[in-house]
């Protein structure tokens, strides 16, 4: 554990500037569960983290810290070098783009609405209302489901596309924004090997072809080792690891997932036999 938390800070002092997110001694609470305990996490420009652990460790609490949708308990988040209070300031919500695992999509509406939808951050109200009468910026929408294949879906209705479709509106929305940082929770949970590959490759090639930043939670260990930079293991809402992902070892994983088998106690051995 010592060994990766070192191999963490070598990483991190090689990236250049400060950290563009970062949590300082942060806990959170949910009522009487402690779901994070005192965590010190920073996230360099540049880079693709993931986010491991068992269910409940942490995750998803982790990116509802890092984009402002949640408050800690205790400690301080930090974003573009501001801290994050609970009314942050619209130009530093449009620097955080989130994909989430439920999508956040409008079923009934057309893909164009649901894409446009990422200029909110920056579009008067009046302006968001008139689109969904008549659709604008289409231009931008179009490049946007272009890069990820799926120009030809721009007036379907996003209820008619399969799951890897609508997941692919949902990072064209994310697209659009135009974010410095993209946050992504569970985004291929729902999805079947190979168009979980098709997602994480898509995601890392825009990631990395625009110089953005990505923080994403995972299950599958095999999708974090093979398209992440760097790897954060969560275990019980502290951090166990924090290691490039090439350095993640069985030994890591098994202590992070518990999947040590215990020697069977006397009293289980008389359980068994009788």
């Amino acid at each position: 554990m010592l060994k990766s938390k070192r191999l963490a800070a070598k990483s991190e002092k090689s990236s250049k500037g400060g950290p563009i997110l970062s949590l300082q001694q942060v806990s959170h609470r949910f009522g009487p569960i402690m779901a994070l305990t005192d965590l010190d996490l920073a996230i360099y420009p540049g880079q693709i983290v993931a986010l491991i652990g068992s269910s409940g460790a942490g995750k998803s609490t982790v990116l509802q810290l890092l984009n402002g949708t949640l408050q800690p308990t205790q400690g301080q988040v930090w974003a573009m070098g501001q801290p994050m209070h609970s009314h942050i300031s619209r130009r530093l919500q449009r620097q955080i783009g989130t994909i989430y695992q439920q999508l956040h999509l409008v079923p009934s509406l057309r893909v164009i609405h649901n894409v446009n939808t990422g200029h909110l951050g920056r579009w008067p109200f009046w302006k968001a209302a008139a689109s969904l009468i008549w659709p604008l910026a289409i231009e931008t929408a179009t490049a946007a489901l272009d890069q990820v294949g799926i120009p030809d879906k721009l007036y379907a209705r996003t209820d008619r596309l399969s799951g890897g479709q609508q997941q692919r509106v949902a990072i064209a929305k994310v697209l659009v924004q135009d974010p410095a940082v993209m946050l992504a929770d569970e985004p291929i949970a729902s999805l079947d090997p190979e168009r979980s590959h098709d997602i994480m490759r898509l995601l890392c090639h825009l990631v990395r072809e625009r110089g953005k930043t990505l923080v994403v939670s995972l299950h599958g260990v095999e999708y974090a080792q093979r398209y992440c930079d760097r790897i954060i293991g969560l275990q019980q809402g502290q951090i166990l690891f924090d290691a490039p992902a090439q350095a993640i070892t069985p030994a890591m994983l098994n202590q992070l997932y518990c999947l040590e088998q215990q020697a069977p106690s006397q009293a289980d051995l008389k359980v068994s036999n009788d």
